[in-house]
């Protein structure tokens, strides 16, 4: 695995500013992404406990050089895995001090979400195992703590000497919350503003997002009047006039790409038709905020799609499919020159045209057995892979490709565990 992936991945999940104060009473905390510390009279917000080992120590460790007072309260920005696998740590530092255990507060929704994680933990490693092939993420099956505290759309936190506001703010989750805090003018709008980054909705592995439902969320944040603005990833965005710039340009954006989606659905195009069909206005999309570093807008013009459509994707061949060895076995019987398939592919990439040698060697590559030829096709693939992946941007797909060539070098062909 390159080393450009390698370095991708160490990079993805961590906030661009580090572990800072914005003013006396408001830290930035490095967690997955951009964690939050609120000092009250009572005592200590947080928002995220990190994914727990090393970074939740680090965490601990800033903000005990900023602060001695006790944790009070720790929010859930959202359900996703490793933003709060570290509460048993906090916890367990509580206890050490003498505190009074953290309340632990977060959206009704993340519960459900915790639920559905333990039942698919089979799934849940499988997918992370493929998006981050180089990540040691915790066991699905025991990371989740569940809130003590939860609410559905707003919580004010009963605490004094300073005003905090927890809002439902839908988007990359259905649990996502951010935190706005009126006397400082700081909204903490996390997974709801990904940073420098386009919003990632339709990643390739998980459910829908909800492109307008997104950009509702957006548009409602814009409307809290922040002068400082932190995101999940990036730097803060400082200035209320920049930090609403942000909010609606990207929700023009998003409103953008449904309308577009929408009027070639009614033309009857399918969803790979519409995504080479669509061109994005700089207008638009030429900002640091919407640049194809982990989102891209192929992936959400395939979510919008899949909002309103089932799952056939107009080729009737794939209505009642066979079982994918069958089909692909019976593709390579009417192969009657298999080397020429394996010629073809690599004259593809000698034209620069990777993706078309991928289509090509696919009639050999996913057929069973050990035929010296499918073996060797299966290894063009992986090279293929990698190569796809020197090409595109959103780190995403550049993780999909080098897993599968992994895969593929290992000898399997398939991800499922019986293959």
């Amino acid at each position: 695995m390159s080393t450009d992936i390698e370095s991708q991945e160490k990079s993805i999940l961590k906030g661009a500013e580090g572990s800072r104060a914005l003013n006396d009473n408001v830290m930035i905390l490095a967690a997955q992404g951009n964690g939050l510390a609120v000092k009250t009279e009572d005592g200590l917000v947080l928002v995220d406990a990190g994914p727990g080992r090393g970074t939740t120590a680090k965490m601990i460790s800033d903000l005990r050089a900023w602060s001695d007072l006790p944790v009070k309260a720790i929010c859930y920005s959202h359900g996703h895995a490793g933003y709060n696998d570290g509460v048993p740590v906090w916890l367990a530092h509580a206890e050490e001090r003498g505190d009074t255990a953290p309340q632990l507060i977060a959206h009704e929704n993340v519960t459900h979400r915790y639920d559905r994680y333990r039942e698919t933990a089979g799934l849940q490693r499988t997918l992370n195992a493929i998006q981050f092939p180089n990540l040691k993420l915790n066991n699905p099956e025991k990371a989740y703590t569940n809130p003590t505290v939860t609410f559905r759309e707003r919580m004010t936190y009963a605490t004094r000497g300073r005003r905090i506001e927890l809002i439902w703010a839908p988007s990359e989750t259905d649990d996502a919350l951010v935190m706005w805090l009126p006397d400082d003018g700081i909204l903490y709008a996390g997974a709801a503003l990904p940073g420098t980054m386009m919003p990632n909705i339709g990643t390739p592995l998980r459910t829908q997002r909800l492109t307008i439902r997104w950009a509702e969320t957006l548009e409602m944040l814009a409307d809290l009047g922040a002068t400082s603005l932190v995101s999940e990833f990036g730097q803060v965005i400082e200035g209320a006039d920049q930090a609403r710039k942000v909010l609606l340009s990207t929700a023009r954006a998003l409103r953008w790409l449904r309308q577009q989606v929408v009027d070639r659905m009614n033309q009857g195009m399918s969803d790979v038709e519409i995504i080479h069909a669509i061109d994005y206005p700089k207008e638009l999309f030429d900002y640091d905020w919407m640049r194809e570093r982990y989102g891209a807008g192929e992936y959400i013009v395939r979510d919008i799609y899949r909002e309103e459509n089932g799952w056939w994707d107009r080729n009737a061949t794939n209505l009642h499919p066979g079982h994918p060895d069958a089909a692909a076995t019976a593709v390579l019987s009417a192969i009657t020159d298999k080397q020429a398939v394996i010629d073809r592919a690599k004259a593809l990439v000698e034209a620069g045209d990777v993706q078309a040698a991928l289509h090509v060697i696919d009639l050999l590559a996913l057929a069973p057995g050990d035929d010296p030829v499918l073996i060797e096709a299966r290894h063009l693939k992986a090279g293929l892979c990698h190569l796809r992946a020197e090409e595109i941007s959103p780190y995403v797909s550049k993780a999909l490709y080098k897993s599968t060539a992994k895969l593929l070098e290992s000898g399997r062909r398939r991800w499922s565990t019986n293959d």
